[in-house]
């Protein structure tokens, strides 16, 4: 076993490496950029090592400063985690090189499936079922079209070199085909310094379901059952769980008979996943294979007992798999939800800022936290905005599902926006509930993007008792240090109005000596019992003796609650007051829709258009970058520039205008 091991990693992966690394008695080295000087990560590990600026190729990427950082501290192993150099062969050889071991497969088969052209034509060889398409490279627009139209529309233009959404573009006719295959070389050629491209027949109606498998270097492979990966945004995945509810045992055994002879083909050891696209009849195609451990790992972790950490250390110092393919466990249900910092109500923008406020729900038996961030932590422009990924675990699929929505009832998250309120969404879709997956599920069943519509409370009356169960307990804190100051008890009223959006929901609050109280909600009684106090941003509680949570924030003059997937803007107030408030005049919003803002922080690529032209609705107007990926923003109606305000180069801010119309 080795002593010690650098993680040429961050944020919550290298945390998680750290973790197994501790049980194992291993010491550890961190590693860490400029922004990253106060890292969760680093604080945990054994050692830390600066390596420079915050931009991850002065810093994670550089090679050089890693294998020095290895020799400065006379580390024997490197675990990479997931991306910067998980997949980086030269990064493996030159480890080798110096006698340090690489913590994953050698650099042959992280070569060969690294290459998506190279890698289906070796799946094709080892009889891995494939998708129909053209794996040489594309040279230009035109030929793609070409291409394409032998192949069959819909198609898939996909980086070869690509991973984590970028490079890859769908095209269901020739114009898409052609602007496709300029947006899909441009991510490819920032994200991956390889401009190639290749073409491949896109799935209708497909899931993406992934095999784990788990190699040694005595020629030992098993793999450990599969992941449903389905729900995506733009190809990248959200939700994940296993087992899978669409696969039966029969086509379960064949994904993984063909996973484990594609991992003998190209000698792999380590863990490692093979992807795959499953249709509505459940014929399978291989995507890729992913030389590295997943993002998604818990969940085959919760459901099959085995450590993927662990034993890609044991298999890295030369020990057998002791874990035969017959005995690999498949204990109930697992979910993994990915919470990010990013505004689901702007398009998922990345979320820029400082981590005020954290309470993440109590991790058990059956809840696992994965993070690397706490509270005070600054959520950079430089890296992927995840704050951590909360996995549930149950004996069936819906006790997984329902207590990841009781988890993300309890994950207060205050500083930036996050995607909690988005994945409480998905969760109470009747479809998914259903397990009526595919990789479309986002888009189908968000067509014009998510809003609070998306968000009514599953019950208000149990929103509309606890706001009144709170405003009471403020009040009788308020009344009693009024008690104090005066010197004689004030009667404390009972009766209120509870305002829900234009609804106004009369109340009647009772509090009584052992703290509970019972609340009338028009014909409906609640008892409840919190230990509840002002200030406190978690409700936990009682309400008719069911277990709740509730998230609850000061809003000008009333509450925000959030519960079960819902959420409320609520003002509880006296029935005269109530009254008085439904005269007031609303505010009208800012008219902005003679600007072109640009939605997201970000690097202004291009523009398209100048003072004076005339556009029409959909014409591309200009190209933003953000976090790698390019993004086009299109005229919503016909109209002419009045001026531009702002250059390719240019650094922008969210709502910075871009141009102006007349």
């Amino acid at each position: 076993m080795f002593d010690k091991i650098l993680i040429a990693n961050r944020g919550e992966i290298a945390c998680r490496i750290i973790k197994t690394c501790r049980r194992l008695g291993i010491a550890t080295v961190a590693v860490y950029s400029e922004a990253d000087q106060g890292g969760l990560h680093v604080e945990m590990a054994d050692e830390a090592v600066y390596l420079g600026p915050a931009q991850s190729s002065e810093s994670y990427l550089r090679t050089d400063r890693l294998l020095d950082a290895c020799k400065q501290t006379g580390a024997q192993a490197v675990h990479p985690g997931y991306g910067f150099v998980s997949e980086n062969e030269d990064f493996a050889r030159a480890l080798d090189a110096e006698g340090i071991t690489f913590i994953g497969p050698p650099a042959g088969a992280i070569a060969a499936m690294g290459d998506k052209i190279q890698s289906k034509t070796l799946a094709q060889e080892a009889g891995v079922n494939t998708i129909p398409g053209y794996t040489g490279t594309v040279a230009n627009a035109e030929e793609a079209v070409r291409i394409a139209r032998d192949v069959g529309y819909p198609v898939m233009l996909k980086a070869s070199a690509g991973g984590g959404g970028k490079g890859m573009r769908i095209a269901r006719d020739d114009e898409e085909c052609r602007d496709g295959f300029e947006r899909a070389t441009s991510e490819a050629q920032s994200s991956f310094s390889d401009a190639r491209v290749f073409i491949e027949r896109f799935i209708e109606e497909p899931r993406h379901i992934e095999i784990q498998v788990l190699a040694d270097k005595h020629g030992n492979v098993i793999h450990l059952n599969e992941r449903e990966c389905s729900i995506q945004r733009r190809h990248q995945k959200v939700i994940e769980e296993a087992p899978s509810p669409f696969l039966d045992p029969e086509t379960r055994a064949e994904m993984g008979r063909q996973a484990c002879a594609l991992a003998r083909a190209v000698d792999y050891c380590s863990a490692g996943t093979v992807e795959f696209i499953v249709d509505r009849d459940r014929s399978f195609f291989f995507l890729e294979m992913n030389t590295r451990l997943q993002v998604e790992h818990p969940v085959t972790e919760m459901v099959t007992g085995q450590d993927l950490v662990e034993w890609m250390i044991r298999v890295a110092t030369g020990e057998r798999l002791t874990l035969e393919q017959d005995a690999v466990p498949m204990d109930g249900w697992a979910l993994e939800s990915r919470v990010y910092a990013e505004d689901p109500y702007r398009g998922f923008l990345p979320s820029i800022g400082r981590l005020a406020h954290v309470l993440p729900p109590e991790e058990g038996p059956h809840v696992r936290v994965d993070t690397g961030v706490m509270e005070g932590s600054e959520i950079s422009m430089f890296y992927d905005p995840m704050i951590a990924k909360l996995v549930t675990h149950g004996s069936t699929r819906g006790q997984a599902i329902e207590r990841m929505r009781k988890a993300l009832d309890a994950y207060y998250i205050r500083g930036v926006s996050h995607n909690v309120p988005f994945l409480a969404s998905v969760l109470a879709k009747p479809r998914f509930v259903e397990g009526r997956l595919s990789t479309n599920f986002i888009p189908e069943e968000y067509p014009e993007g998510f809003s609070t519509a998306h968000l009514p409370p599953e019950d208000p009356d149990i929103l509309i008792a606890v706001a009144a169960t709170v405003h009471r307990i403020g009040a009788d804190r308020n009344a009693y240090i009024s008690d104090q100051l005066a010197g004689h008890h004030k009667q404390l009223r009972e009766d209120w109005v509870v305002i829900m959006g234009d609804e106004h929901h009369p109340v009647r609050v009772q509090r009584h000596e052992d703290g509970s109280c019972h609340v009338l909600v028009g014909e409906r009684t609640f008892t409840v019992v919190t230990d509840w106090n002002l200030g406190n941003p978690l409700f936990h509680g009682t309400l008719n003796g069911d277990p709740v949570h509730v998230q609850i924030d000061r809003s000008n003059v009333g509450w925000r609650l959030f519960h079960a997937g819902g959420q409320a803007e609520m003002k509880v107030l006296t029935p005269r007051a109530a009254e008085l408030a439904a005269l007031m005049p609303k505010k009208e919003a800012a008219d902005l829709s003679r600007f072109l803002l640009s939605p997201m922080p970000g690097l202004l690529v291009n523009v398209l258009v100048e003072a004076g032209q005339e556009v029409k609705a959909g014409e591309m107007l200009a190209v933003v970058e953000a976090m790698k990926m390019e993004n086009v923003l299109r005229a919503e109606q016909d109209g002419t520039v009045a001026r531009v305000h702002a250059s390719p180069g240019d650094s922008l801010a969210v709502d910075q205008a871009i141009l102006e119309f007349e």
